[in-house]
């Protein structure tokens, strides 16, 4: 294994891969309105297109684990943002929403291989608090794409139509691949490589689901987040169309809700000298089920308009800040010899959240306020119960033969 200290270079790679997810997302959010026209489909058939892309973000995430846990860390990231690169060149020719839904579940396939890896080479070279400040300092670099990633999207689009986003995913991919094949070590030695076989890897998934440490911080994580991808596959209808923003004011404001998830995360690695990672894990989603609450009821009453929402849906996201990494790290941190698998399951579950609470969004035609504000509301309700029933003690992995 290569030994990895915390170094700017390091954060920005790991970070720019876990930011495939965002800019795959985010930068064509301001582009669904001008889609349904160009495609001459509907809303709830747009939003599938963000359910298919993380039902295939948490299918593929399965198979990325073992392979990194085989083969090494560089090897499927290879494969897998190559795989992005090319299918998000093919996803600026599409004539059919039915094709766009297709091209972007193949397009996660490679994207998921990401932040698999990211999360491993993590695993693979820190501990404890010094694990966590790293998740912290990725997500600073993360966070930026959900910034940037609206509002360049929608330059993009006045300038030279929704086909370029695509065209500058593919760019992205591209950039990262060469760097990531430049500068980044592996950190997997060839000892700790474990086997490749089907039934190896079921029973290390098995192992991982019935540690009520790893399932209970992945489930809690993954339904606070869920509210997160709730109002991402509605928001551009909502605001874009509901309250009337253009594609510039929702890249702001969407800028401005992801810079308050950014400031959170730095808080976060600066309060824990202080105070646990499962302590701030729980006040944080306290805090957390109070906003999504306050949000449910302002969207579905329809008290204050677009202004009141601002701040409740700003606390909500500000709260993921602190809730990932701490979730994160706690439930990966006796899967030492299983990082690659572990990280792999774990993204699957934030990822199945993800694709359920698009496809509710669209099944529930949700194009106004008040479908947003319940599905919001629901999942802080259900993420800060589901935390009263962590583990308090640090539990041990059992080796999987």
């Amino acid at each position: 294994m290569t030994a990895l200290a915390r170094t700017p270079l390091l954060v920005f790679m790991l970070g720019s891969l876990t930011a495939f997810a965002p800019m795959s997302i985010d930068m064509y959010l301001p582009a669904l309105p001008e889609l349904q026209r160009a495609l001459l489909t509907d809303p709830a058939h747009l939003q599938l297109t963000l359910a298919s892309f993380f039902a295939a973000f948490a299918i593929g995430q399965l198979f990325y684990g073992p392979l990194a846990d085989r083969f090494g860390r560089k090897p499927p990231l290879y494969f897998g943002i190559g795989l992005f690169a090319i299918t998000s060149l093919a996803c600026m020719w599409v004539s059919t929403v039915e094709t766009l839904i297709a091209l972007r579940f193949v397009q996660a396939l490679g994207a998921c291989a990401g932040v698999v890896i990211a999360r491993a080479v993590v695993r693979d070279s820190f501990d404890g608090a010094e694990a966590s400040r790293m998740y912290a300092a990725m997500m600073l670099v993360m966070g930026v794409a959900p910034m940037v990633a609206p509002m360049l999207g929608g330059q993009l689009l006045v300038w030279f139509g929704w086909h370029s986003i695509f065209g500058m995913l593919a760019l992205y991919g591209s950039l990262v691949l060469w760097l990531l094949h430049n500068k980044l070590p592996e950190t997997l030695a060839v000892a700790d490589r474990q086997p490749l076989r089907l039934g190896h890897s079921l029973k290390a998934y098995g192992s991982l689901l019935k540690s009520h440490q790893f399932r209970g911080f992945a489930l809690t994580s993954s339904v606070s987040m869920a509210g997160l991808y709730a109002f991402i596959a509605a928001s551009p209808f909502v605001f874009m169309v509901y309250f009337g923003l253009d594609a510039q004011q929702y890249g702001f404001l969407f800028g401005a809700n992801a810079f308050c998830l950014i400031m959170a995360t730095q808080v976060n690695s600066r309060i824990l000298d202080r105070w646990t990672p499962r302590t701030v894990l729980q006040r944080s989603l306290i805090l957390q089920m109070i906003a999504g609450s306050c949000f449910g009821l302002l969207a579905m009453t329809g008290w204050g308009g677009f202004w009141a929402l601002i701040a409740p849906l700003v606390i909500y996201t500000a709260c993921l800040g602190f809730v990932l990494p701490n979730a994160t790290i706690l439930a990966l941190q006796p899967f030492k010899q299983q990082a690659g698998t572990a990280s792999a399951l774990y993204g699957t579950i934030g990822s199945v959240s993800g694709a359920i609470a698009a496809s509710v969004v669209s099944a529930l035609q949700g194009q106004n306020a008040a479908v947003l504000g319940g599905v919001i509301a629901v999942c802080g309700i259900a993420a800060c119960l589901r935390s009263r029933f962590l583990p308090d003690g640090l539990e041990q992995a059992t080796p999987v033969a």
